[in-house]
């Protein structure tokens, strides 16, 4: 995978999407992060180098003074909406493996040009497939979310759901299209829930 960008909305409450995209394919990974840890990988993708170390520049150095790298991370699981990660590391020969917060990972993985893997079960179930990009100055049109008639106001609960789902469907591919990856993510946990309900 690799970081497309950050993408936050006035409604975060100030947290970020941090977007991984594919390297050989169109789906594309958000995920939520706070604050600290956005700006910790921003400022490094920017080559920004701040005036003394942050912390995650301090733990680059601490893993390089004890002559060990960071080899790759690896998102490798997704419960209950959170995510987990490992850091790989290199020492001697020696691999070694330690939990982590994925962006935790990733601003460490930067750090040290270090591949970034997400396992396959992850990207189907949380993964976003991106469309095509439209032509430059072409603006996507959705149309809004039908309403049911008032004759189905008794409807199954069976119909009430296949409609929400067919509504968040349409809703997922208008935040996709606007590349507001945040949306997209809240939109795609609560078709999951829907569907495993």
């Amino acid at each position: 995978m690799e970081i497309l960008g950050l993408s936050t909305s006035p409604s975060s409450g100030g947290a970020y999407a941090l977007i991984l995209n594919e390297t050989e394919g169109k789906r594309r990974l958000p995920i939520i992060i706070g604050t600290f840890e956005a700006q910790a990988i921003a400022l490094e993708l920017e080559n920004i180098t701040p005036p003394r170390p942050m912390t995650h520049d301090l733990m680059r150095n601490i893993i390089q003074s004890f002559r060990t790298a960071v080899r790759e991370i690896f998102i490798n699981d997704l419960k209950e909406g959170t995510f987990y990660a490992q850091i790989v590391y290199e020492n001697n020969g020696d691999t070694i493996k330690q939990d982590s917060r994925p962006s935790d990972a990733i601003a460490l993985a930067i750090r040290f040009n270090a591949p970034i893997y997400v396992s396959e079960h992850i990207i189907e179930e949380a993964g976003i497939a991106s469309e095509v990009s439209q032509e430059e100055g072409e603006q996507a049109s959705f149309p809004e979310p039908e309403k049911p008639p008032a004759s189905k106001a008794a409807a199954s609960p069976a119909d009430n759901k296949e409609t929400r789902i067919k509504m968040l469907e349409k809703s997922l591919d208008s935040a996709i299209a606007d590349e507001d990856y945040e949306k997209a993510a809240v939109i795609r946990d609560e078709l999951n829930r829907l569907k495993d309900e």
